[in-house]
């Protein structure tokens, strides 16, 4: 199968149901199908060539889903921008997927403007707010340009710019061909993180996505039976930003197979708004990330939010703390379920099984099909309990990365197995325990200390909210321990190194611990460790204390 054949036949089958929900603006499956269709249409109109790569730069609104279905529909490959990288990051993503066409939000234009030089891009497709809402939309959109004033004015030189309603009706207006792609076809380049430098783009394949949509949907059976509750569809939370690989195979992908309605949510920063939103829609899957978890409780309208229809909530694209899930628990009576996966692998490797009643500490089993080896420095297989570098291999893992053919072996070892980056063991169960990043962990005069446990230790007290630890060269061990949090209460370094010393051997324990009023973090909510280390500016011994630059708060843009 392939994705076309998997959302054209959703959309015939769920077509009465809502598909979409956002800013009260409601689209049923049908009407999914009828604005993609012709957004398709007016896309292979452009005479684009077959494997033209198709940027969509984009929040969470009804226009992204529609647009992801889209590119793939009109048979050209999906590259998701995330709107709000830097000029920099944004040139390298457009150029080295070769896009030469983009769907952007208005509110981003001046962004896009500052790269087109540097780019192929030939069309710009550029939306409004509230282009996919009907009435109420061209309400919302009004506000944001004349009232909020967000819109930038931009003269976008040399390409061909078209809005979405006139390219709607242009689309409705041509022919749509259904593609002849083939399962092993190119479907989505999806860029990696790039915490480590430049990111790169793994090219997952018609058949990886559909096989984790499918490995996905049966691992979750138990609570996504295709009923109903209470007479409705069942209702998932995506407050995960779609340009993230977590969103866009699980809240939009598996839940436009099994006829879900996403909730979408276009700002997940705005806590007071999406607090609201919980109180007054019914949400039934709640998947997030471990930040949002402990942003959302530590808000004082947490308190009085009643969330009744909650059957799921699944943590995944970092580590689940204890501290955090325990308190959801405590606060919600629903498990905070773990799972683990990459963009390299579509993303989904392995899961909490949906049957368990507590946090159990690791990621679950792997999913149907996907095998897990634990590598050893000398690359053999490590013995259950051992830690090693996390190997997956299975139908979700992606072809390679693009344009990168020396990196893509590397990647991977002789039998196919591709290489995670991670650190883990493999319990006598079989579940996989995550212990840290490779890059991540540090080491003391030859001593290995992963900083996940370090960071563990540290959430455990009351006055922490969150913590970062990271290694620093030192002359006399190599590498230092250095711990970066954000307190509840003050504390002093006194308090905190006896904590530490209470739980950890002396040589985990920190070295220094610096307080900032916020941790740096991706869209996502991810930790960016590379933002904590010094530059390539400051000397390799520069003080941990030292004031650091501020961090622009993530979709800051379109806060309002």
């Amino acid at each position: 199968m392939t994705l076309v054949k998997l959302l054209e036949d959703a959309f015939e089958a769920h077509r009465a149901q809502p598909a979409l929900r956002c800013m009260g603006s409601t689209l049923t499956y049908q009407q999914l199908n009828k604005h993609s269709e012709a957004l398709a249409a007016y896309l292979q109109g452009l005479g684009l060539e077959t494997g033209s790569r198709v940027a969509v730069m984009l929040p969470n609104l009804p226009q992204h889903p529609i647009s992801i279905a889209a590119v793939l529909r009109a048979g050209f490959i999906l590259v998701e921008v995330n709107p709000l990288l830097t000029p920099r990051e944004l040139a390298h993503q457009i150029k080295d997927s070769g896009a030469t066409a983009v769907i952007v939000l208005e509110n981003f234009l001046d962004r896009l403007e500052q790269v087109l030089p540097q780019t192929d891009l030939r069309l710009v497709i550029q939306t409004a707010v509230g282009d996919a809402m009907g009435i109420r939309g061209r309400l919302i959109t009004a506000l944001v340009r004349h009232v909020k004033r967000q819109v930038p004015k931009v003269d976008l030189k040399g390409v061909r710019v078209a809005r979405w309603p006139l390219a709607m009706r242009l689309g409705q207006t041509h022919p749509y061909t259904r593609p002849s792609c083939q399962p092993e076809d190119l479907a989505v380049l999806q860029y990696t993180g790039g915490t480590t430098g430049w990111t790169k783009g793994a090219m997952l394949t018609h058949a990886n996505l559909v096989a984790n949509i499918e490995q996905a949907s049966v691992f979750l059976r138990p609570v996504l039976q295709p009923g109903v509750a209470g007479g409705q569809p069942l209702v998932m939370l995506c407050a995960l930003p779609l340009f993230h690989i977590f969103a866009l195979t699980v809240c939009f992908l598996m839940g436009t197979r099994l006829g879900l309605q996403n909730l979408l949510v276009p700002n997940p920063k705005d806590l007071p708004a999406l607090i609201k939103l919980l109180g007054r829609e019914p949400v039934h899957l709640f998947p997030g990330v471990n930040s949002l978890f402990l942003a959302l409780m530590n808000h004082p309208g947490w308190k009085t939010l009643k969330m009744p229809h909650l059957r799921l909530c699944l943590g995944g694209g970092m580590a689940v703390t204890r501290a955090v899930a325990e308190a959801w628990q405590r606060d919600t009576g629903r498990p905070l379920l773990e799972g683990y996966g990459l963009s390299e692998t579509s993303p989904v490797v392995a899961a909490t099984p949906v049957a368990c009643e507590h946090f159990m500490g690791h990621v679950g089993l792997p999913l149907e099909g996907t095998e897990i080896r634990i590598l050893t420095e000398d690359g053999h297989g490590a013995a259950s309990g051992e830690v090693g570098e996390i190997a997956v291999r299975g139908p979700q893992v992606m072809r390679g990365y693009w344009g990168r053919p020396r990196e893509t072996r590397a990647a991977f070892t002789s039998d196919g197995f591709f290489k995670t980056g991670d650190l883990g063991c493999l319990l006598a169960d079989g579940s996989l325990q995550i212990v840290d990043r490779k890059k991540d962990m540090i080491i003391v005069s030859g001593f290995n200390v992963y900083s996940a446990e370090v960071e563990r230790q540290i959430n455990l007290h009351p006055n922490v909210l969150e913590s970062a630890v990271i290694g620093l060269p030192d002359p006399v061990t190599g590498e230092r321990v250095v711990a970066y949090l954000v307190q509840r209460e003050p504390l002093t370094s006194n308090e905190l190194d006896r904590h530490c010393r209470e739980r950890l051997a002396a040589y985990k324990c920190p070295k220094a611990f610096v307080m900032l009023e916020s941790l740096p973090k991706s869209a996502v909510g991810k930790i960016l460790k590379r933002d904590l280390r010094p530059s390539s500016s400051q000397p390799a011994d520069a003080d941990p204390a030292a004031p650091l630059p501020q961090i622009e708060a993530p979709f800051e843009d379109i806060k309002k």
